[in-house]
């Protein structure tokens, strides 16, 4: 049966994997899992104690310093017998049993992001180490804490370095191995001064004395190891590391733990507490008190593993599901969408949605004011009058009225009202126009598909234009009509007209070509005018509305609809062609959400079977 440990290294390789690793200050499910983060300065002997709990040689080495990147070290014990071997995470699926190569690797990827100078990243290296003779753990070995910047460094590198380890001693699921030198006093150690700064209750910091056997001769390290000079809640442990005479001699690590063993079972000042020093107990200790810590979160770790994966799921559905391969379900789902874009494209027609009122502002201030506009006045002055009724009686005079003239000044009149009237066409259809691309980015399902947004979009303006054409002339006509035949009672009203003394119209022929003539002539064309304006008025809107509103809520998609049964496979995939982007988003989310769920599975597998 797997340890938590080891399920919870799989789960933290596997989020950064897909990248969750490093994102906002929102708690994540990296966060919420526990690891054990290694504090100390330079030249404590950080490096040695990582070396001795995994029990090989593989970390840089060298003066000033060496730890640039935060190193996430995941342990994974395996079967007796079985060589071990490290991966990369970088270097997925290459594994490493030349130790001394992962050390070069190590270097190599950490000068990759900062160069061969001393700068540091914050870009961490996770390494897993596959191996019989370790526990398992995940340790993060950060850069030693310095205090004065050296050749090389910036001045803000001291800064630098801290605020990256606050960066994760201060979350609260952070195990802190706080390593500090026994040859130097506790009271000045970097370690134990960070960790009391963010953990001062001393409950999740483990403090490590190395350098035991440095210790000038007649001291000890007795009152720090037993908890009198500095009490945390957990053990201190003593480690005795290969001296730098081993470790250039390649002295292994199976032979510095036994001496380590040896040194304090046969030291005077240590021995009484030799089973609970070196490096081996120290793995052993972390290692329990991490799968402890791990269990007691479990409650958390599956809360967040549920939120995480309802509001993956919820964001699945609003981007959409894989296409489906096969010809039909293409087919079915193009209509799907279609259909989602003309239930919009109604709703803002029909009230549901903004949009519709606009046409009604068209007819109701824009056609009216078109028509105040009309230069019916000018058309209707004296001089234009005469001008027009003399020409149209040519050298014949009139005899009772001048119909040619009339004819000739209300056709002329009428022909005005022609603009307006192609205006209220052209608005209506620019309405339409926007109001299908509205609703084409209102349809969630279609962003997924641009090439198919593209083609609505075309065919709607296709047939939208369609309408327009169809509208113009239906609307046209209503005024064509309106010129090509007068109303009969009008001209029957003529002769009854009188003028200003009461005497009929038709009486006064001395006043027939003077100026009150005319200004009669130019007050019935103008009524006459009037008349019809009240027609068109509520006419066009009905001949707008049936020609393109209508139509284009009945049959804006008729013809891609007829198109579209015709178009074989390729042509339907190609209309379901995603946004590469959008495709890419969606396999990682599933990918997220297959861990999550196989993560939960496995967390409540593993804590319900112990």
């Amino acid at each position: 049966m797997e340890s938590l440990i080891g399920l919870v290294n799989r789960i933290q390789r596997a989020i950064t994997v897909l990248g969750d690793f490093g994102g906002d200050a929102l708690p994540t499910l990296w966060e919420a899992l526990p690891s054990v983060a290694v504090v100390g300065g330079q030249s404590s002997g950080k490096s040695s104690v990582l070396e001795s709990v995994v029990g090989r040689d593989f970390l840089p080495r060298g003066s000033g310093i060496v730890t640039r990147r935060p190193l996430v070290l995941q342990l994974q014990q395996i079967e007796e017998g079985k060589v071990e071997y490290a991966e990369f995470l970088h270097l997925q699926n290459k594994r490493f049993t030349d130790f001394s190569l992962v050390r070069k690797e190590i270097q190599d990827e950490t000068d990759r992001l900062t160069g061969k100078s001393k700068q540091i990243s914050h870009v961490p290296i996770h390494l897993s180490i596959y191996s019989p003779h370790v526990v398992n753990l995940t340790l993060v070995d950060l850069p030693g804490l310095t205090k004065v910047a050296i050749e090389g460094q910036p001045d803000s590198i001291v800064e630098d370095i801290e605020k990256m380890v606050r960066s994760y001693v201060e979350k609260p699921n952070c195990i802190i191995l706080a390593i500090s030198p026994a040859n130097q006093d506790i009271a000045t150690s970097d370690a134990m001064k960070l960790s009391r700064e963010v953990d001062p209750a001393g409950e999740r910091t483990f403090g490590v004395l190395t350098k035991l056997d440095l210790m000038d001769q007649g001291t000890n390290a007795i009152d720090v190891l037993e908890g009198r000079s500095f009490r945390l809640q957990h053990p201190w442990v003593g480690v005795v590391n290969r001296s730098q005479a081993d470790i250039n001699k390649s002295v292994d690590m199976i032979a510095a733990r036994r001496r380590e063993r040896e040194y304090f079972t046969d030291s005077p000042d240590y021995s009484h507490l030799a089973s609970k020093m070196g490096s081996e107990y120290l793995a052993k200790l972390l290692s329990q008190h991490l799968e402890s810590v791990i269990r007691a979160q479990i409650p958390h770790i599956t809360s967040l593993i549920n939120k995480t994966s309802d509001e993956l799921e919820a964001e699945m559905e609003r981007i959409g599901r894989p296409v489906a391969v096969d010809e039909g379900a293409k087919l079915y789902t193009i209509l799907e969408l279609c259909r989602s874009f003309d239930r919009i494209f109604k709703e803002h027609l029909d009230g549901g949605r903004p949009g519709g009122e606009r046409i009604y502002g068209v007819f109701d201030n824009q056609l009216p004011a078109a028509f105040r506009k009309l230069p019916i006045d000018k058309h209707l002055s004296i001089q234009n009058v005469k001008k027009v009724v003399s020409e149209a009686d040519g050298y014949q005079p009139h005899l009772i009225a001048p119909e040619q003239g009339y004819r000739r000044l209300i056709e002329g009149a009428l022909g005005y009202f022609k603009g307006p009237a192609e205006a209220s066409v052209d608005a209506v259809h620019n309405i339409l126009k926007e109001i299908v691309r509205k609703s084409i980015g209102e349809a969630e399902d279609l962003r997924r598909f641009p090439t198919l947004q593209a083609e609505l979009a075309a065919i709607s303006f296709e047939a939208l234009e369609r309408f327009r054409e169809d509208s113009k002339k239906t609307t046209l006509r209503l005024v064509d009509m309106e010129s090509s035949y007068l109303t009969v009672e009008f001209f029957r009203r003529l002769p009854q007209e009188v003028d200003k003394g009461g005497q009929p119209a038709a009486a006064a022929t001395v006043d027939r070509y003077g100026e009150g003539h005319y200004r009669r002539i130019a007050t019935n064309v103008s009524s006459y005018v009037a008349m019809v304006m009240d027609t068109l008025k509520n006419s066009i809107p009905k001949s707008v509305v049936h020609c393109q509103v209508r139509e284009s809520t009945r049959s804006l998609l008729n013809h891609f609809y007829t198109q579209i049964g015709k178009k074989e496979g390729k042509d339907l995939g190609r209309l379901l062609d995603e946004d590469p982007a959008l495709m890419e988003k969606r396999q990682q989310m599933a990918k997220k959400l297959e861990l999550y769920k196989a993560a939960r599975q496995e967390i409540e597998s593993v804590s319900w079977s112990r």
